[in-house]
């Protein structure tokens, strides 16, 4: 029997890096994956008044939940994700997910404010196993399939974002915001034993051969080396500014009269994003066909316009729904068009790559959250919504300068 006799299950479902391609079972699996770990990021957000009471948080600090997670998600970027160019990604998966169960009780047992921020740190360390996944499922697409590939694991990630609100806000009407994350622990141990029988190694040319510290100074140098990772990780920190800078801070007039919703209430807007998400899909396969930077444009109007559709919160909350649409079908198409286009420039890095561009996501996910709040003690609903409009505008304005890049098929650039 040869080695590749021995292998798992699940490597005829995952096909192999010869051609066979990413199959659609292992694909939607990896969106699962995706959208579970992601999930545990974003699940905090309906509940920051919940956890400020419970642990005597002051409401203009609370914003920190989200920053200390996103603190975690970066370190997590730079120190984890690259590994995947280096051992195999689907150990790495694994051990990481079975972690997250750990960090996740963590902070569903808290019992002090310092150590629930200490229990977000770690979740959002170990949540990105995401990026390993994504990679994972680049590296087994054909060239000309890779964006579509990406587009179907990363709207498993938008879901589980988009989601995440309002399961952790039914779930916590009914037993309480800590439910939520010891519920979360258990399907954590569920999809790491899923994944360990079904993955298959890593195809060996995604192993770049070099010592740990040399893979940390390598992913910083690709930055030097390719100029649309520069782009593309500005379009991250801006975009994910702009889509924090919403879900941190809606919670806050939503859950105030005269709305006085409810958590589950709230959560439900997670369901109109979701539905445009999805129907940015396609993205990807744009940006196989060469449309990546026509894509990203008419993506960052979208979402400038969203943010004139929450002004209009008070006269129904219609507009917000039809405002989160616009907000997430736009970033997720921007999202995936980035990546796409950058693992197209270098399919051998693709963990360094995709970990590097996700630094900025972080990044611009932590800042986003906390100016969010402090925007809303400040200055309420509306000066959230200049805050994330001005963001939205800077966004469009990098596009404007730059969208004089030749756009060309991503499969065209996909050979090493």
């Amino acid at each position: 029997m040869t080695k590749d006799d021995k292998a798992p299950a699940g490597a005829a479902m995952a096909g192999d890096a010869t051609g066979r391609g990413l199959s659609g079972a292992m694909a939607l699996l990896f969106a699962l994956a995706c959208g579970l770990s992601v999930a545990n990021i974003y699940f905090a957000q309906p509940l920051l008044d919940a956890m400020a009471h419970d642990l005597g948080i002051a409401p203009a600090a609370i914003g920190m939940v989200v920053t200390f997670t996103q603190i975690g998600y970066a370190l997590g970027l730079i120190l984890l994700v690259p590994l995947g160019d280096l051992t195999d990604r689907r150990r790495l998966i694994v051990g990481q997910t079975a972690l997250s169960a750990i960090a996740l009780i963590i902070v569903g047992t808290a019992s002090h404010a310092a150590v629930l921020f200490a229990g977000m740190v770690l979740v959002g360390l170990l949540a990105v196993v995401v990026q390993v996944l994504v990679a994972f499922a680049a590296s087994l697409a054909t060239p000309d399939g890779r964006g579509r590939a990406i587009g179907t694991v990363t709207s498993g990630v938008v879901g589980g974002v988009l989601l995440a609100r309002f399961v952790s806000g039914a779930l916590a009407d009914i037993g309480g915001w800590r439910l939520v994350y010891l519920v979360s622990a258990g399907l954590m141990l569920v999809m790491a034993a899923l994944l360990l029988r079904l993955l298959s190694r890593s195809p060996k040319a995604t192993r770049a051969g070099l010592s740990y510290p040399s893979l940390l100074r390598s992913t910083a140098a690709l930055f030097a080396e390719e100029p649309i990772l520069r782009e593309r990780a500005l379009f991250a920190f801006l975009i994910f500014a702009d889509l924090n800078v919403f879900w941190t801070s809606i919670v806050l007039p939503l859950s105030a009269p005269p709305f006085a919703l409810s958590h589950t209430t709230i959560g439900l807007l997670g369901i109109a994003g979701f539905a445009g998400a999805l129907a940015a899909r396609n993205a990807g396969r744009l940006a196989d066909l060469g449309w990546a930077q026509r894509t990203t444009g008419l993506s960052l109007m979208l979402m400038l316009g969203a943010w004139a559709v929450f002004a209009c919160l008070h006269v129904s909350l219609w507009f917000v729904v039809a405002g989160v649409i616009m907000l997430d079908l736009g970033l997720q198409a921007v999202h995936v068009t980035s990546q796409s286009l950058i693992i197209a420039a270098r399919p051998d890095a693709a963990s360094r790559l995709v970990g590097g561009y996700m630094v900025f996501y972080s990044i611009g996910s932590a800042v986003g959250g906390l100016a969010s709040t402090m925007m809303y003690a400040v200055a309420g609903w509306d000066g959230v919504c200049m805050l994330g409009a001005g963001i939205s505008a800077a966004a469009l304005l990098v596009w404007i300068l730059t969208a004089s890049r030749t756009e060309a098929p991503a499969s065209c650039a996909s050979t090493p």
